[in-house]
């Protein structure tokens, strides 16, 4: 008797997917970002957050003014704005991605799609230094978002990030 073994093609998840994928990544950071930041910067921290985004939503008209009143207000002490963007909540945000992919192949958003990240050339799971180095590609894929976009084009459904760091993103089902 003669067994045939069907080698079966992965399944990669494209552009619609991984963009709900990261819109459930959003809304996670957001529900356990804002106590921790209500925590770390106070109670007025929410007001202040919604204050500081309107006035980068809001154009004067003059581009100038429009860029110093931006830099007045990431330069307040007590800026809402600037806290995202403190080193120590940026270190955890990469720490807690990469230690996601790291031990359980995706995001909160993937997981929910049945999405992983993998090695593109074995798919087996990705290295650790394979996906830190996705995590710094991603600076390249948001030049003009651009990278992401080609997702929705490539073959395997890869991202510039994913091509440069050698992954891909299968079903996992």
């Amino acid at each position: 008797m003669v067994e045939t073994v069907m080698s079966r093609e992965p399944r990669y998840v494209g552009f619609w997917m991984r963009l709900l994928a990261f819109f459930i990544d959003v809304l996670v950071l957001v529900v356990v970002l804002l106590p921790v930041m209500i925590a770390l910067y106070g109670g007025g921290y929410l007001s202040r957050l919604g204050t500081e985004f309107s006035v980068f939503l809001t154009s004067s008209g003059d581009p100038n003014a429009d860029a110093a009143r931006m830099l007045e207000v990431l330069g307040s002490s007590n800026s809402a704005l600037a806290a995202l963007l403190d080193i120590k909540v940026q270190i955890a945000l990469i720490i807690a991605t990469i230690l996601f992919w790291r031990f359980r192949g995706a995001t909160p958003g993937k997981m929910l799609i049945k999405a992983k990240i993998v090695n593109a050339e074995t798919l087996a799971p990705a290295s650790t230094g394979r996906l830190i180095g996705r995590f710094f590609a991603y600076i390249v894929s948001c030049i003009f978002m651009l990278g992401f976009i080609w997702i929705a084009f490539d073959k395997r459904k890869q991202g510039w990030h994913d091509k440069l760091a050698g992954t891909v993103v299968v079903r996992n089902d």
